[in-house]
Protein backbone atom coordinates (compact mmCIF):
# COMPACT_ATOMS: atom_id res chain seq x y z
CA UNK A 1 0.00 0.00 0.00
CA UNK A 2 2.62 2.13 0.86
CA UNK A 3 4.46 1.48 -2.30
CA UNK A 4 1.76 1.93 -4.69
CA UNK A 5 0.47 5.28 -2.49
CA UNK A 6 4.30 6.39 -3.39
CA UNK A 7 3.63 5.61 -7.48
CA UNK A 8 0.42 7.49 -7.26
CA UNK A 9 1.63 10.63 -5.68
CA UNK A 10 4.89 10.78 -8.34
CA UNK A 11 2.73 10.16 -10.85
CA UNK A 12 0.47 13.19 -9.95
CA UNK A 13 3.54 15.43 -9.06
CA UNK A 14 5.11 14.53 -12.45
CA UNK A 15 2.08 15.50 -14.22
CA UNK A 16 1.66 18.95 -12.49
CA UNK A 17 4.33 20.33 -14.13
CA UNK A 18 2.89 19.99 -17.28
CA UNK A 19 -0.46 20.83 -16.32
CA UNK A 20 0.59 23.58 -14.59
CA UNK A 21 2.55 24.62 -17.03
CA UNK A 22 0.07 24.59 -19.66
CA UNK A 23 -2.80 26.23 -17.32
CA UNK A 24 -0.06 29.29 -17.27
CA UNK A 25 0.18 29.45 -20.73
CA UNK A 26 -4.04 29.52 -21.38
CA UNK A 27 -4.39 32.20 -18.49
CA UNK A 28 -2.07 34.21 -20.52
CA UNK A 29 -4.86 37.18 -22.59
CA UNK A 30 -4.14 37.23 -26.13
CA UNK A 31 -4.79 40.69 -27.67
CA UNK A 32 -5.81 40.82 -31.38
CA UNK A 33 -4.67 43.50 -33.49
CA UNK A 34 -6.18 44.45 -36.55
CA UNK A 35 -5.39 46.91 -38.92
CA UNK A 36 -5.59 47.90 -42.67
CA UNK A 37 -2.08 49.10 -43.39
CA UNK A 38 1.00 47.38 -42.89
CA UNK A 39 3.45 47.06 -39.85
CA UNK A 40 6.11 49.06 -41.74
CA UNK A 41 3.95 52.46 -41.71
CA UNK A 42 2.57 51.78 -38.64
CA UNK A 43 5.62 51.10 -36.73
CA UNK A 44 4.94 54.65 -34.65
CA UNK A 45 1.64 53.93 -33.69
CA UNK A 46 2.76 50.16 -32.52
CA UNK A 47 4.94 51.92 -30.21
CA UNK A 48 2.15 54.20 -29.28
CA UNK A 49 -0.37 51.16 -28.46
CA UNK A 50 2.18 49.02 -26.24
CA UNK A 51 3.14 51.78 -24.52
CA UNK A 52 -0.10 52.66 -23.29
CA UNK A 53 -1.15 48.54 -22.50
CA UNK A 54 2.48 48.78 -20.37
CA UNK A 55 0.83 51.92 -18.65
CA UNK A 56 -2.26 48.98 -17.59
CA UNK A 57 0.76 46.62 -16.64
CA UNK A 58 0.32 44.43 -19.69
CA UNK A 59 4.11 43.82 -21.55
CA UNK A 60 3.99 42.22 -24.74
CA UNK A 61 6.05 38.77 -24.71
CA UNK A 62 5.47 39.35 -20.79
CA UNK A 63 1.99 38.70 -19.75
CA UNK A 64 0.45 39.46 -22.75
CA UNK A 65 0.63 37.70 -26.44
CA UNK A 66 -0.23 39.83 -29.01
CA UNK A 67 -1.46 38.30 -32.88
CA UNK A 68 -1.47 40.85 -35.43
CA UNK A 69 -3.43 40.90 -38.63
CA UNK A 70 -2.35 43.86 -41.12
CA UNK A 71 -4.85 43.81 -44.39
CA UNK A 72 -1.79 45.51 -46.37
CA UNK A 73 -4.19 48.32 -47.75
CA UNK A 74 -6.50 45.54 -48.88
CA UNK A 75 -9.83 46.61 -47.10
CA UNK A 76 -11.60 43.22 -47.81
CA UNK A 77 -8.94 41.38 -46.23
CA UNK A 78 -10.13 42.89 -42.96
CA UNK A 79 -13.79 40.92 -42.88
CA UNK A 80 -11.51 37.53 -42.83
CA UNK A 81 -8.67 38.57 -41.19
CA UNK A 82 -11.24 39.49 -38.02
CA UNK A 83 -13.06 35.83 -38.04
CA UNK A 84 -9.56 34.68 -37.56
CA UNK A 85 -8.94 36.23 -34.73
CA UNK A 86 -12.25 35.29 -33.32
CA UNK A 87 -11.54 31.61 -34.08
CA UNK A 88 -8.31 32.14 -32.34
CA UNK A 89 -10.60 32.86 -29.00
CA UNK A 90 -8.68 36.23 -27.98
CA UNK A 91 -9.45 37.99 -25.30
CA UNK A 92 -9.81 41.57 -26.94
CA UNK A 93 -9.69 42.74 -30.13
CA UNK A 94 -7.83 46.30 -31.13
CA UNK A 95 -9.21 47.55 -34.13
CA UNK A 96 -6.66 50.31 -35.37
CA UNK A 97 -6.52 52.37 -38.81
CA UNK A 98 -10.44 53.85 -38.67
CA UNK A 99 -13.62 52.43 -39.67
CA UNK A 100 -13.10 49.42 -41.66
CA UNK A 101 -10.97 47.69 -38.97
CA UNK A 102 -13.76 48.28 -36.61
CA UNK A 103 -16.46 47.47 -39.09
CA UNK A 104 -15.10 44.28 -39.82
CA UNK A 105 -14.57 43.76 -36.36
CA UNK A 106 -18.18 44.15 -35.37
CA UNK A 107 -19.16 42.05 -38.05
CA UNK A 108 -16.73 38.72 -36.71
CA UNK A 109 -18.22 39.10 -33.21
CA UNK A 110 -20.87 40.32 -30.88
CA UNK A 111 -19.07 38.65 -27.57
CA UNK A 112 -15.56 39.41 -27.76
CA UNK A 113 -14.61 43.21 -26.45
CA UNK A 114 -13.39 45.40 -29.19
CA UNK A 115 -11.75 48.53 -29.19
CA UNK A 116 -12.04 50.46 -31.63
CA UNK A 117 -10.05 53.91 -33.84
CA UNK A 118 -12.42 55.89 -35.74
CA UNK A 119 -12.59 58.58 -37.45
CA UNK A 120 -16.37 59.51 -38.09
CA UNK A 121 -18.96 59.42 -35.62
CA UNK A 122 -19.41 55.76 -33.88
CA UNK A 123 -22.81 56.21 -33.15
CA UNK A 124 -23.95 56.63 -37.19
CA UNK A 125 -21.52 53.97 -37.42
CA UNK A 126 -23.76 51.65 -35.43
CA UNK A 127 -20.42 50.55 -33.18
CA UNK A 128 -21.99 51.79 -30.35
CA UNK A 129 -25.63 53.14 -29.07
CA UNK A 130 -24.02 56.72 -27.24
CA UNK A 131 -20.61 58.36 -26.57
CA UNK A 132 -20.95 58.12 -23.08
CA UNK A 133 -23.10 55.00 -22.55
CA UNK A 134 -21.57 52.52 -25.58
CA UNK A 135 -23.38 49.44 -25.14
CA UNK A 136 -22.61 46.39 -26.41
CA UNK A 137 -18.64 44.79 -26.61
CA UNK A 138 -17.07 47.74 -28.17
CA UNK A 139 -15.56 51.35 -27.69
CA UNK A 140 -12.45 53.07 -28.09
CA UNK A 141 -11.63 56.79 -29.83
CA UNK A 142 -13.21 58.90 -32.28
CA UNK A 143 -10.65 61.29 -33.33
CA UNK A 144 -12.41 63.42 -35.46
CA UNK A 145 -9.97 62.70 -38.69
CA UNK A 146 -12.25 62.52 -41.41
CA UNK A 147 -14.66 65.10 -40.01
CA UNK A 148 -12.46 67.67 -40.56
CA UNK A 149 -12.13 67.71 -44.09
CA UNK A 150 -13.69 70.92 -44.70
CA UNK A 151 -11.55 72.33 -41.96
CA UNK A 152 -8.68 71.08 -44.07
CA UNK A 153 -10.32 72.42 -47.60
CA UNK A 154 -10.35 76.11 -45.94
CA UNK A 155 -6.54 76.00 -45.39
CA UNK A 156 -5.20 74.57 -48.31
CA UNK A 157 -7.21 77.67 -50.03
CA UNK A 158 -5.62 80.36 -47.55
CA UNK A 159 -2.38 78.35 -48.44
CA UNK A 160 -2.81 78.89 -52.25
CA UNK A 161 -5.71 81.71 -52.92
CA UNK A 162 -5.21 82.41 -56.13
CA UNK A 163 -5.86 78.22 -57.26
CA UNK A 164 -8.69 78.29 -59.97
CA UNK A 165 -9.35 74.52 -58.99
CA UNK A 166 -8.62 72.17 -55.50
CA UNK A 167 -8.08 68.74 -55.75
CA UNK A 168 -8.95 66.30 -53.31
CA UNK A 169 -7.46 62.73 -53.37
CA UNK A 170 -9.76 60.48 -51.69
CA UNK A 171 -10.15 56.42 -51.50
CA UNK A 172 -13.81 55.51 -52.93
CA UNK A 173 -13.62 51.94 -51.20
CA UNK A 174 -13.51 53.23 -47.40
CA UNK A 175 -16.54 53.08 -45.11
CA UNK A 176 -16.29 57.06 -45.07
CA UNK A 177 -16.18 57.78 -48.56
CA UNK A 178 -19.68 59.59 -49.09
CA UNK A 179 -19.39 61.77 -46.04
CA UNK A 180 -16.02 63.01 -47.44
CA UNK A 181 -17.41 63.42 -50.44
CA UNK A 182 -19.90 65.91 -49.20
CA UNK A 183 -17.90 67.42 -46.71
CA UNK A 184 -15.33 68.42 -49.76
CA UNK A 185 -18.24 69.50 -51.81
CA UNK A 186 -20.71 71.73 -49.40
CA UNK A 187 -17.00 73.28 -48.27
CA UNK A 188 -16.11 73.77 -51.83
CA UNK A 189 -19.29 75.45 -52.43
CA UNK A 190 -18.80 77.74 -49.36
CA UNK A 191 -15.29 78.40 -50.03
CA UNK A 192 -16.77 79.29 -54.10
CA UNK A 193 -13.85 77.30 -54.99
CA UNK A 194 -13.86 74.71 -58.54
CA UNK A 195 -13.50 71.01 -55.99
CA UNK A 196 -11.98 67.99 -58.00
CA UNK A 197 -12.52 64.65 -56.03
CA UNK A 198 -9.72 62.37 -57.90
CA UNK A 199 -10.59 58.51 -56.72
CA UNK A 200 -6.89 56.19 -55.80
CA UNK A 201 -7.31 52.97 -54.26
CA UNK A 202 -4.56 51.39 -55.44
CA UNK A 203 -0.25 52.10 -55.88
CA UNK A 204 -1.03 53.04 -59.28
CA UNK A 205 -4.20 54.89 -59.11
CA UNK A 206 -1.91 57.33 -57.19
CA UNK A 207 0.53 57.64 -59.72
CA UNK A 208 -2.58 58.58 -62.22
CA UNK A 209 -4.03 61.03 -59.97
CA UNK A 210 -0.91 62.93 -59.83
CA UNK A 211 -0.12 62.85 -63.57
CA UNK A 212 -3.50 64.35 -63.69
CA UNK A 213 -3.11 66.99 -61.83
CA UNK A 214 -1.56 69.48 -64.05
CA UNK A 215 -4.00 68.43 -66.82
CA UNK A 216 -6.64 69.52 -64.95
CA UNK A 217 -5.42 72.94 -63.46
CA UNK A 218 -5.26 71.99 -59.89
CA UNK A 219 -2.82 74.51 -57.76
CA UNK A 220 -3.44 72.98 -54.71
CA UNK A 221 -4.26 69.62 -53.30
CA UNK A 222 -6.11 68.19 -49.97
CA UNK A 223 -5.35 63.90 -49.33
CA UNK A 224 -8.37 63.03 -47.30
CA UNK A 225 -7.94 60.46 -44.20
CA UNK A 226 -7.98 57.45 -44.95
CA UNK A 227 -5.40 54.93 -43.60
CA UNK A 228 -4.36 53.16 -46.91
CA UNK A 229 -2.43 57.34 -47.86
CA UNK A 230 -0.95 57.03 -44.74
CA UNK A 231 0.77 53.75 -45.48
CA UNK A 232 1.54 55.28 -48.74
CA UNK A 233 2.98 58.28 -47.75
CA UNK A 234 6.20 58.18 -48.93
CA UNK A 235 4.85 57.78 -52.74
CA UNK A 236 2.30 60.69 -51.87
CA UNK A 237 4.58 62.88 -50.93
CA UNK A 238 7.46 61.88 -53.57
CA UNK A 239 5.10 63.11 -56.49
CA UNK A 240 3.54 66.13 -54.74
CA UNK A 241 6.78 67.43 -54.48
CA UNK A 242 7.93 66.01 -58.09
CA UNK A 243 4.37 67.76 -59.64
CA UNK A 244 5.59 70.83 -57.46
CA UNK A 245 1.90 70.75 -55.95
CA UNK A 246 0.94 72.42 -52.52
CA UNK A 247 -0.86 69.49 -50.40
CA UNK A 248 -2.27 69.07 -47.24
CA UNK A 249 -2.50 66.48 -45.08
CA UNK A 250 -4.81 65.12 -42.16
CA UNK A 251 -1.19 63.94 -40.08
CA UNK A 252 1.35 65.21 -38.71
CA UNK A 253 3.14 62.17 -39.74
CA UNK A 254 3.11 62.87 -43.06
CA UNK A 255 4.77 66.36 -42.38
CA UNK A 256 7.39 64.72 -40.31
CA UNK A 257 7.79 62.51 -43.24
CA UNK A 258 8.88 65.30 -46.02
CA UNK A 259 4.69 66.91 -46.83
CA UNK A 260 3.68 70.41 -46.51
CA UNK A 261 1.00 70.71 -44.29
CA UNK A 262 -1.69 69.07 -42.32
CA UNK A 263 -4.06 69.92 -39.90
CA UNK A 264 -5.75 66.75 -37.85
CA UNK A 265 -5.95 65.42 -34.24
CA UNK A 266 -2.73 62.98 -33.25
CA UNK A 267 -3.54 59.71 -34.49
CA UNK A 268 -0.09 58.91 -31.87
CA UNK A 269 -2.32 59.72 -28.94
CA UNK A 270 -5.34 57.54 -30.51
CA UNK A 271 -3.30 54.46 -30.67
CA UNK A 272 -1.76 55.09 -26.96
CA UNK A 273 -5.64 55.39 -25.86
CA UNK A 274 -6.18 52.13 -27.76
CA UNK A 275 -3.25 49.89 -25.35
CA UNK A 276 -5.02 51.76 -22.24
CA UNK A 277 -9.16 50.76 -23.05
CA UNK A 278 -7.64 47.30 -24.48
CA UNK A 279 -5.42 47.09 -20.85
CA UNK A 280 -8.11 47.66 -19.06
CA UNK A 281 -10.61 45.64 -20.36
CA UNK A 282 -8.28 42.93 -20.07
CA UNK A 283 -7.82 44.03 -16.36
CA UNK A 284 -11.94 42.91 -16.42
CA UNK A 285 -13.47 46.54 -17.53
CA UNK A 286 -16.54 45.76 -19.37
CA UNK A 287 -16.86 48.30 -23.12
CA UNK A 288 -19.97 49.72 -21.41
CA UNK A 289 -17.89 51.19 -18.21
CA UNK A 290 -15.85 53.25 -20.71
CA UNK A 291 -17.09 56.03 -23.05
CA UNK A 292 -15.60 56.96 -26.10
CA UNK A 293 -12.76 58.95 -26.06
CA UNK A 294 -13.01 62.11 -27.97
CA UNK A 295 -9.44 64.11 -28.34
CA UNK A 296 -9.81 68.30 -27.94
CA UNK A 297 -6.31 69.15 -29.44
CA UNK A 298 -5.96 69.94 -32.82
CA UNK A 299 -2.35 70.18 -34.69
CA UNK A 300 -1.25 72.60 -37.53
CA UNK A 301 2.13 71.23 -38.65
CA UNK A 302 3.78 73.07 -41.20
CA UNK A 303 7.32 72.12 -42.68
CA UNK A 304 9.46 75.51 -44.26
CA UNK A 305 11.93 72.97 -46.00
CA UNK A 306 9.29 71.56 -48.03
CA UNK A 307 7.85 75.16 -48.88
CA UNK A 308 11.05 76.23 -49.85
CA UNK A 309 11.35 73.84 -52.29
CA UNK A 310 7.96 74.29 -53.81
CA UNK A 311 9.07 77.91 -53.72
CA UNK A 312 5.67 79.08 -51.96
CA UNK A 313 5.51 81.30 -49.02
CA UNK A 314 3.69 80.01 -46.23
CA UNK A 315 0.91 83.06 -45.03
CA UNK A 316 1.58 84.51 -41.55
CA UNK A 317 -1.29 83.56 -40.11
CA UNK A 318 -0.84 80.14 -40.72
CA UNK A 319 2.81 80.77 -39.54
CA UNK A 320 1.30 82.39 -36.43
CA UNK A 321 -1.18 79.77 -35.63
CA UNK A 322 0.87 76.86 -36.13
CA UNK A 323 1.13 74.13 -33.48
CA UNK A 324 4.66 72.49 -35.12
CA UNK A 325 7.04 74.68 -37.64
CA UNK A 326 9.25 72.16 -39.36
CA UNK A 327 12.83 73.91 -40.27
Amino acid sequence: MRRRKFITLFGGAALAGPLAARAQQQATPIVGFLNPSSPEAYAPMVAAFRKGLGETGYVEGKNVTIEYRWAEGQYDRLPALAADLVRHQVTVIAAGGSDPSALAAKGATTTIPFVFIVGTDPVKLGLVASLNRPGGNATGVNFFIAEMEAKRLALLRELVPTAAALGVLMNSKTAQAEAQLNDVQSAGRALGKQIEVINASNESDIEMAFASLTQRGIGGLQVAADPFFLNRRDQIISLATNYGIPAIYPNREFVVSGGLISYGTSITFAYHQLGIYTGKILSGSKPTELPVVQPTQFELVINLKTAKTLGLTIPQTLLVAADEVIE
